[in-house]
């Protein structure tokens, strides 16, 4: 009896006072890393008003661009690692435009839910006023899927696409842990599904049956707020890392961008 109530209490412990590490597992790069990819790419930093300067990578194509990808990546890592995924979309001919959330690569501050959405805000802003394609795509994986969801009810772009998506921040989390939350609530709750609601964007989501970070359960809950013309892509066999390496995935992403 001693050794799973110790265990419970554990648990408890972990979550009041570590959460904010798991949900955002950040990974810092020094001022003067240089990035290094095989296709060309600018380096930005956008400051909001508060004076916190955001990173942000903006990837290039060889050929005149048919559109761009505002890309929101998940809760780890940095862009040295994701800057890898714009490949994909820059061999489609769409330029990337690819942000660290604050505390992330060379980004300054402390993350957050609110500041995550501010900080969106403030890059949607600053993207107005430079020389971009017409086309702007909105795109979100894992929980970059709630931060490009939110964006998306305040500019309801042409197109939202959402890779792994959770429906909210508790629908990622393992179920062991869950009935923690009815006492000890998330600090975070990333409600994609109620900022969907909003989204008259047409939305398109990829999901992975074999995922085991968030579980395909969670995105299945985005169904009930899509609307005519939405799509809800399941990729058999598929987990959270690898979804972009099926031929599904890049099927359909090829015919969305050509």
């Amino acid at each position: 009896m001693l050794i799973p109530l110790l265990f419970i209490v554990i648990l408890v412990l972990i979550h009041i006072f570590f959460q904010d590490r798991f949900i955002f597992q950040a990974s810092t790069l020094p001022n003067d890393h240089v990035f290094h990819f095989d296709r060309p790419f600018e380096e930005h930093f956008i400051e909001s008003e508060n004076g916190i300067k955001i990173n942000a990578l903006w990837f290039k194509t060889t050929n005149e661009p048919k559109g761009l990808i505002l890309y929101f990546h998940g809760n780890a890592g940095n862009l040295q690692g994701w800057g890898a995924a714009a490949g994909y979309f820059t061999d489609l001919e769409h330029e990337v435009l690819m942000v660290d959330y604050r505390g992330y690569g060379k980004s300054e501050g402390k993350p957050g839910e609110k500041v995550l959405y501010h900080d969106a805000r403030v890059v949607w802003s600053w993207l107005q006023t430079q020389p971009h394609p017409e086309q702007v795509i909105l795109y979100g994986r894992s929980l970059g899927s709630a931060v490009a969801s939110y964006l998306a009810t305040e500019v309801q772009p042409e197109l939202l696409i959402l890779e792994t998506p959770i429906d909210e921040l508790k629908g990622a989390v393992p179920r062991l842990v869950r009935p923690v939350l009815k006492i000890f609530p998330l600090n975070h709750e990333f409600p994609t599904y109620k900022h969907l609601q909003k989204v008259t964007s047409r939305k398109i989501l990829f999901h992975g049956t074999e995922d085991l970070i968030v579980p395909i359960s969670s995105a299945e809950k985005l169904k009930s707020v899509l609307k005519d013309g939405d799509e809800f892509i399941i990729i058999e066999g598929a987990g959270h890392y690898d979804i972009g390496e099926y031929d599904a995935y890049r099927d359909r992403i090829r015919a969305l961008l050509e």
